[in-house]
This record gives C-alpha cells, structure tokens and sequence, in this order.
C-alpha cells in the first residue's frame, strides 16, 4: 500500500556562500523527499558577506536542475516555525563532523519541544565534501592562486561570484 501524502522537507542555511558541501545535501534531500524547500535564512543581526539578492540568485542557478527544489527565504524567524508554516514535515541538516552533531542534536530536542509534528533528518556528506564550509571558501580567498583553490569546493558561477566580490573590494581599499 502506498501513501499520497506529499513528504516535504526543507534545507535552511545562509549559504554565504553555497559550496559543493550544500549540493550535496540538496541533492540528497531531492532523492529523498516530493518536495524540498532550500530557504535561505537571514537573520538581520548577522553580517553577510554577500547579499541575500546575490545568495539567492547563485542557490536558484545551482539548483535549476532539480525540478521537486524550491530555493525561498525566511528572515528572523525560527526554523521549526518556518518548517510548520509551509507544511514541511521534515527539516534536513547536514553534520560535518562532532561539532555539527552536538549543536544540531541540541537544536533537533528544541524544535521537539517547539513542535513534535516535525521530524529533524541529518545527513553526514562523503569525505570529499565533509569539511567544506562557507567560511573555510572565504578564509581561502586573497591569497596568491586563490581562485583555483577556491574552485575546488564551489561551483563555477559561484567561484566567479566571490571573484568579483573579492575585486570589488581591493578597488575599494585601494581608494581610500
């Protein structure tokens, strides 16, 4: 017997910016489950190093081929609201290592205390990508062949992206 019930789950991150480490999980979670939600959480106390137009232009190129993936945002707003509030059943993260684990499971009995109608599901990424990070891809820029180091671990539109970003902002220093 089979179900009709539509399982939804959502991926939720800041993805400043999104690496090789984030198309995994997203494209884990496309196997997964009907319907993904890849929501681009911006909370208005924390500084970005891209813009919330620029990070949901380059989730939105890295994801066009998936077609059950919807790339949205949520801002200052709990996850496990923001999962009730678009009927998810199924709130995806991924764990790097112990660190992640330990945070994650904390936040996984949070949001059981918030709502036990959602299901927190982790996933752990191969080797290859396990330690990727945004902030691991931004403390490698700006070192002599940084670009290609930086390639490695995301994707060329984005790797194009962090260039421009990274020129952007010797031509401002260089103008003070």
């Amino acid at each position: 017997m089979t179900s009709n019930i539509i399982k939804k789950a959502v991926y939720a991150g800041s993805f400043d910016p999104v690496t090789w480490g984030h198309i995994w999980i997203i494209e884990q979670a496309a196997k997964l489950f009907d319907n993904v939600v890849v929501a681009l959480g911006e909370n208005v106390d924390k500084k970005y190093s891209f813009s919330l137009y620029t990070r949901l232009k380059l989730l939105k190129q890295v994801t066009q081929q998936f077609d059950n993936i919807e790339v949205t945002t949520f801002t200052n707003e709990f996850l496990i609201n923001y999962a009730q509030s678009i009927n998810a059943q199924y709130i995806i993260r991924g764990i790097r290592n112990t660190t992640d684990y330990e945070y994650e499971k904390s936040m996984r009995y949070v949001n059981s205390d918030i709502c036990q109608d959602v299901s927190t599901i982790f996933l752990i990424p191969p080797r290859n990508v396990a330690e990727v990070s945004s902030s691991l891809v931004k403390g490698l820029v700006g070192s002599q062949g940084w670009e290609q180091i930086v390639r490695k671990y995301v994707p060329e539109s984005v790797a194009q992206t962090i260039i421009e970003w990274e020129q952007s902002r010797r031509d401002q220093h260089n103008h003070r």
